[in-house]
């Protein structure tokens, strides 16, 4: 049973009471992250993210691990675009503790400037280990190529040039600007009442500071080129498109265009290219909507000569299925996105930040039967619509490697437009 309450200070309190389970997740989810930030503060969501487990005025960093281990818990967090997340997961009797820890860390952490610095030290680590990492990096290269100049273009870690000049100040700012309870949701799933939670929330939310946040900046899609040479046995690229934001009448069309296209072994990109042609290893598609953009585009890693032959393969894809879907693919698509989201529903941290994001993006909680409704409804014609819009925007192409035989971005676009 789902239930929301907001309480006088504009924080948002939701459980989704779940029978016959014996844990409980519960997560504090701040609309804010990487499109947040100025460009001198970029990474600094993930900077906080990292340190607020690093000590709050009750309890050092040892302390927040042990305690939540002592219990067979378990506490992690996440840093994305439109969102930052801390949770647990714990037995029931032990929901008290989780909403107690997650609370300190919110309210009280103390950014200890010795933690601070070990901390810059592992960020540092991470960001090294991302750009020697390049079917991850070319993520980011895409993000900036599409989104050039702004807020959402930039990397999620931030830059090492930046991460080692932030100060304290800077992070205990930005907590201080968008960490107010108008702007977080707390949420839980499993083995609790709402009561219970409401009075948990009360007690351990209670000094969070009254602000109200700054909207972020609109999100302009460009669409541009980023070519890296590197000395790697394999070409990544990512070539996309701009996509539906989770608000728009095609946002469901574009799901089901993703899965038949590239969602898995029967779709259409890794039959064509890597069972017929056996030019890849790995390949796939994704949609991620924001909430005033989105993003559309394909992965691939395959050889320097196979290259040549791969994209034009794949462009005849993305113009054929503009006019050309079955319903038997339809169909498939839609058992696979209906699987994804009832299997989902299985997992209480799943439901957990499923509430969150959808109170965030759409200020109410999607019905299951709603969504299933919705995934029923698209038909073979709103698939090739959606398509045709996707397709026919400005493309954005990252590669590096051996990149010599990569067509160039306008001639992708020609091959598109023809």
């Amino acid at each position: 049973m789902l239930t929301i309450t907001k309480l006088p200070n504009g924080l948002t309190v939701a459980s989704d009471t779940m029978d016959r389970v014996e844990t409980v997740s519960i997560g504090a989810y701040v609309h804010a992250g990487t499109r947040n930030e100025a460009a001198a503060e970029n990474g600094a969501s993930h900077f906080l993210e990292h340190m607020a487990f690093k000590g709050t005025a009750r309890r050092d960093a040892a302390a927040i691990a042990r305690e939540i281990e002592n219990v067979g818990g378990h506490i992690n967090a996440y840093t994305a675009r439109e969102q930052t997340a801390y949770y647990c997961k714990v037995l029931k009797e032990d929901a008290g503790l989780a909403a107690d820890i997650i609370g300190d860390i919110l309210c009280h952490s103390t950014l200890v400037p010795e933690e601070l610095e070990r901390e810059r030290g592992v960020i540092l680590q991470e960001i090294g280990q991302a750009n020697d990492t390049p079917d991850d990096i070319v993520f980011d290269h895409f993000q900036e190529a599409a989104f050039p100049g702004q807020p959402m273009g930039r990397p999620t870690l931030g830059t090492t040039r930046i991460i080692e000049r932030m100060k304290r100040e800077v992070l205990t700012g930005y907590m201080q600007r968008h960490y107010g309870p108008s702007r977080m949701v707390v949420a839980a799933a499993g083995a609790i009442e709402h009561e219970a939670l409401l009075e948990m929330v009360k007690t351990h939310f209670a000094d969070l500071p009254a602000v109200a946040p700054p909207a972020p900046k609109r999100a302009r899609y460009k669409g541009a080129e980023f070519r890296e040479e590197r000395e790697l046995d394999q070409v990544h690229m990512v070539l996309g498109f701009e996509g539906m934001p989770y608000g728009d009448a095609d946002h469901h069309a574009s799901l089901l265009l993703s899965t038949l296209l590239g969602g898995g072994m029967s779709s259409r990109l890794f039959q064509e290219i890597r069972e017929k042609r056996g030019l890849v290893y790995s390949i796939y598609s994704f949609a991620h909507p924001y909430e005033d953009t989105g993003l559309f585009a394909f992965y691939a890693g395959t050889g320097e000569e196979q290259a040549a032959e791969l994209v034009p393969v794949a462009v005849e894809e993305l113009r054929r299925v503009q006019h050309d879907v079955t319903m038997d693919e339809l169909d498939r698509a839609k058992a696979q996105l209906r699987a994804s989201l009832l299997m989902s529903l299985e997992s209480t941290g799943s439901r957990c930040e499923q509430v969150a994001r959808q109170l965030q993006v759409h200020g109410r909680v999607i019905p299951v039967k709603e969504s299933k409704a919705r995934i029923a409804a698209v038909t073979v014609e709103d698939v090739q619509r959606a398509a045709a819009r996707i397709f026919r925007s400005t493309p954005t192409l990252a590669t590096l490697g051996p990149i010599g035989q990569v067509p160039r971005l306008a001639d992708i676009a020609e091959r598109l437009a023809a």
